[in-house]
């Protein structure tokens, strides 16, 4: 990557970061700013964003469970938005048509419908990001959003390979082959170790599994997500995502600086992309009341709604074939990159506020809620421990362990992580499942009988917003948290979190304390 480009997606990264905006929206700018300034991509910046979205297939696939995607909410929920919003923006395409309205006026019945189809789908690149940097990846919201997305981005690919006449070759059904290797394969993960292999074997796993798609006339990216998806119960599987977070964040800041590059607008291609972001309320309340009849909970209908308001890098890969094919002009794939644009600009900042606002207005957010419930959505009273651990990582484990050692009986543990949860009863652990950032979970439960939270969480974000809900629900007793610095500890601290751990000094406490206990009796007074 030429240094301009970090130059300048370091600089407007950084100060969107200042106002409280994601990087990523910086990143944006910086590609049609780039653009205006008459500098032009190399195949280099295309190859960084390409192996960007492969990564970030791959790492949804890890934490992608395939039963996920077999709930009726999952692709109930996606397949019939898909098709009542193409109808409903080619019936609004439609009509700016016969408005008379700039490049609509020319547009073909056929050229309607695939606008229509572009703007169906939901940004992968945008929602993971966002689940990411909140910790809702595990969520009951954050799955059923990811799940949309997966049975989305299958649409895309089977519109792509329609659309190419790419058909498959008669050697993909080889495919199946790697699965009586899954035995082997996970016996080699086994033997990576924990050094610089983990990403490595990352890389060479999600870049293979493109590669080896392509290879049958299969598109590559698909393969980049079955391959997350055939390690994801691999005990490994978490830790190659954290290795290779960075790589992928880092790798993705090609895509947004291309997304600026694909051409210079004008005025009025501005104004038509504003038109066509206006359809964004459309694609929220139609998920939401969707999400609704499919009896999930309004808190879940809400949040995953919101966070799905957006159009999708996959929407620009159809408009760049369709321009290719002769379908649409090669202006309608700008004003479609300036919609997406807007529509990331719009995601990033208003579900920052998405849990104040559900707090606030949730009882007429709740109006819409069916009465009937799912059975993953029913949450079992927990027991009348004092002390509740939430966050089930590493940290979470070790605090929970300490005081059932020197406090049997007197701590539970709590996270959104249902496959997790599943696993740690079977070990006979008194751990639940739950969402603490819903304030319905908190209203449940008897919180009288509660003395001591304990946040085990390393987002600050999501610790204020526990901290929030607990206070909403009018919770008296104390709350603990960890940090990872120092900053972080104090910014906690005055959000009203009676005690915030430094993450790393109480690691060197902990060990200094558990190591003198072994050669205390050697040491002599004094």
């Amino acid at each position: 990557m030429d240094f301009i480009w970090i130059l300048f997606a370091f600089a407007l990264g950084f100060s969107a970061k200042i106002i409280s905006l994601p990087p990523s929206i910086g990143y944006l700018a910086a590609g049609f700013l780039l653009n205006y300034l008459g500098y032009s991509p190399n195949v280099g910046l295309q190859t960084l964003a390409d192996i960007g979205i492969t990564l970030m297939l791959f790492t949804i696939g890890l934490k992608l469970n395939v039963r996920d995607l077999a709930k009726t909410e999952v692709w109930g929920g996606c397949l019939s938005h898909s098709i009542i919003w193409v109808l409903l923006a080619l019936f609004v395409v439609k009509v700016l048509s016969v408005l008379s309205l700039s490049y609509f006026a020319d547009l073909s019945s056929g050229s309607a419908f695939i606008i229509a189809f572009a703007l169906s789908f939901s940004s992968t690149v945008c929602v993971v990001k966002l689940m990411e940097e909140s910790g809702e990846m595990r969520t009951r919201h954050g799955k059923l959003a990811i799940g949309v997305l997966v049975i989305q981005d299958i649409i895309a690919v089977g519109f792509i390979v329609a659309a190419t006449g790419k058909i498959p070759s008669i050697y993909a059904l080889g495919l199946i082959a790697i699965f009586p290797l899954r035995g082997i394969i996970f016996k080699l993960i086994n033997q990576v170790g924990h050094g610089e292999l983990i990403p490595l074997g990352g890389f060479f796993i999600a870049l293979g599994a493109y590669e080896l798609f392509e290879l049958v006339s299969i598109k590559g990216d698909l393969g980049a997500l079955l391959a997350g998806m055939f390690l994801a119960t691999h005990t490994k599987a978490s830790e190659i995502t954290k290795s290779l977070l960075s790589f992928k964040d880092l790798f993705l800041i090609g895509f947004f600086l291309t997304i600026g590059f694909s051409a210079l607008p004008t005025i009025e291609m501005i104004f038509i992309a504003s038109v066509l972001f206006l359809l964004i309320p459309v694609k929220f309340f139609l998920f939401f009341l969707l999400f609704n009849q499919l009896k999930l909970r309004s808190r879940t209908s809400f949040l995953s709604s919101l966070v799905l308001s957006n159009f999708s890098e996959f929407g620009l890969i159809v408009a760049a074939i369709s321009v290719k094919s002769g379908w649409l002009t090669n202006d309608w794939l700008v004003i479609l990159s300036l919609a997406v644009t807007f529509s990331f600009i719009f995601t990033n900042v208003v579900y920052k506020y998405a849990h104040g606002f559900f707090t606030e207005y949730k009882s007429l957010i709740k109006k819409y809620q069916r009465p009937e419930r799912l059975a993953e959505d029913v949450f079992i009273q927990p027991c009348s421990a004092p002390i509740v651990v939430i966050g089930l990582g590493r940290v979470g484990m070790g605090a929970y362990k300490s005081l059932e050692l020197h406090h049997s009986k007197q701590a539970w543990g709590l996270d959104a992580d249902s496959s997790k949860v599943a696993w740690l009863r079977s070990q006979n652990l008194d751990v639940y499942k739950g969402d603490a950032e819903d304030i319905d979970f908190w209203e449940s439960i008897d919180l009288d009988k509660i003395k001591l939270v304990l946040l085990a969480i390393p987002s600050v974000q999501d610790c204020k917003i526990i901290t929030t809900q607990l206070k909403a629900a009018n919770y008296q007793g104390k709350i603990a948290a960890i940090a990872r610095f120092d900053d972080e500890r104090v910014q906690l601290q005055e959000y009203g979190i009676d005690k915030v751990f430094n993450f790393f000094n109480e690691a060197g406490v902990g060990l200094a304390d558990e190591s003198m206990e072994m050669v205390k009796a050697d040491l002599r007074p004094g």
